[in-house]
């Protein structure tokens, strides 16, 4: 992967961190916590492919029922 493809996954996953804390009221250290915790963040890494081609509103959705499935319980 080149430098240039890590800066803008990096750059995608800040702004979904970001959405994500605004949607639930949460910190960005918080937000970025729990998707790590109940996966989220490593459904956007692992489908970066497709995701980063939706809204980011998108990504949060889907973030939010993977992070569901995995017994996260914020929305």
């Amino acid at each position: 992967m080149s430098q240039i493809e890590i800066i803008n996954r990096l750059e995608y996953f800040y702004c979904c961190i970001g959405a994500f804390a605004k949607r639930f009221a949460l910190s960005n250290a918080q937000a970025y916590r729990y998707l790590v915790d109940f996966k989220g963040m490593d459904f956007i890494d692992k489908h970066y492919g497709v995701e980063h081609t939706q809204s980011i509103e998108d990504a949060v959705e889907d973030m939010t029922v993977i992070c569901q499935r995995n017994g996260g319980r914020l929305a």
